[in-house]
């Protein structure tokens, strides 16, 4: 749990089930490395949202790493987002204080931010000033023994009007994926 220091604002929220989530992250065999399932996953939702940037992400008590990841260029390497975006790309790995998806997993609900420079507790994430993001839309992953594993998500460097069918799509294709998921798990995929 993180506070900024200037208007003591919690930016990383108290994640109590990150245990049970990487209990259940290994059991399933998920973020740990890249699935090029997971990538043709991220650049349809790309697709779908018109977003330059989508993951599929899976959150342990420490990072994030993104086992699906679109990006304009097409690449889909590099260790850590922040180094790898001050450099031009994006990486895999994203400390859990960074982003908002740490916020989708605890919340347990899909997260539209249009603009994130209109909330004071977002606008000061490390993600606004190190990359340039100004729009977020994520949506939790929640497998059938009820834990949060992770999140969908798009971003933009620019401020989107997600709206209402964008909440509606995030959420729909969080549910797609889980299905996925599943039948992975079930040995029916």
């Amino acid at each position: 749990m993180t506070y900024d220091p200037t208007g003591h604002l919690l930016l990383t929220p108290i994640d109590k089930e990150a245990p049970a989530r990487v209990q259940r992250l290994r059991e399933l065999g998920l973020g740990e490395r890249p699935d090029p399932a997971f990538d043709d996953f991220a650049h349809r939702l790309a697709e779908v949202t018109g977003a330059p940037f989508s993951m599929v992400n899976f959150i342990d008590e420490n990072r994030q790493f993104f086992a699906g990841l679109h990006t304009p260029e097409g690449t889909h390497s590099g260790s850590d987002l922040g180094a790898a975006a001050a450099g031009g790309g994006v990486g895999r790995f994203m400390a859990r204080d960074h982003g908002y998806c740490p916020h989708v997993v605890v919340r347990r609900k899909a997260l539209v931010l249009e603009d994130v420079c209109d909330y004071p507790r977002f606008a000061g994430n490390p993600v606004v000033d190190e990359i340039g993001i100004r729009s977020y839309m994520g949506a939790p992953l929640i497998d059938r023994t009820g834990v949060a594993l992770g999140t969908i998500c798009v971003v933009d460097t620019d401020v989107r009007p997600w709206g209402r069918a964008g909440l509606e799509t995030i959420k729909s294709m969080a549910m797609e994926l889980m299905e996925q998921i599943h039948r992975r798990e079930d040995g029916r995929y």
